[in-house]
């Protein structure tokens, strides 16, 4: 073999192992984005997503609208039915989110039995009704964990984009609205 040909091995196999180490890192960079129980991203990704699209809303002044998601009294759940029942019932709320949304929508499991989705070119009155929807799907349709249904309630708080919203203050605002419709439910 000539010294060409050992040097184009050697390349060969420098080419393929880059192509792995690519591989790899995208699919690391993909597991840091979602969240371990859920087809959904985690917290820090959902809120880089949000400022991106606050971003863009600003920019091009288009509409964008934030749900955020508690389960009601998840942790009798737990209580209930054990934390493996728990984390089953967390993945069912996410299937449903991540299916009842648009690919432009961004969906995300903040922590613990929190939820939001940022719904794109979106006013808070259409936020509302898909809301609702999204609402009313996770009560239809109860978790089943070893044989067992279990069902789940849901509340929900929504916030419309303004220009000048940071994340941070769209998700503490949504968080708001979704501790007043809860107080209403409970009420009511």
């Amino acid at each position: 073999m000539s010294q060409n040909d050992d040097a184009a091995e050697e390349i060969a196999a420098l080419k393929a192992e880059v192509e792995t180490l690519k591989a790899r890192l995208a699919q690391a960079e993909m597991l840091a984005d979602r969240d371990p129980l859920a087809p959904l991203l985690n917290r820090r990704a959902f809120v880089r997503e949000l400022t991106r699209t606050l971003a863009y809303c600003e920019r091009y002044q288009a509409e964008a609208s934030l749900i955020y998601f508690d389960l009601d009294g998840f942790k009798a759940v737990n209580d209930r039915y054990g934390h493996a029942a728990g984390d089953e019932a967390l993945a069912h709320v996410s299937a449903i989110l991540a299916t009842h949304v648009r690919e432009s929508d961004l969906a995300g499991r903040l922590g613990g039995d929190e939820f939001a989705v940022v719904l794109a070119q979106a006013p808070a009155e259409a936020a509302e009704v898909k809301a609702q929807a999204l609402a009313a799907e996770v009560m239809a349709n109860p978790a089943g964990f070893q044989g067992r249904s279990i069902a789940l309630s849901i509340s929900y708080g929504v916030r419309g984009f303004e220009p000048g919203l940071t994340a941070a203050q769209m998700l503490a605002e949504a968080d708001a609205a979704m501790f007043v419709n809860k107080g209403r439910r409970k009420a009511g």
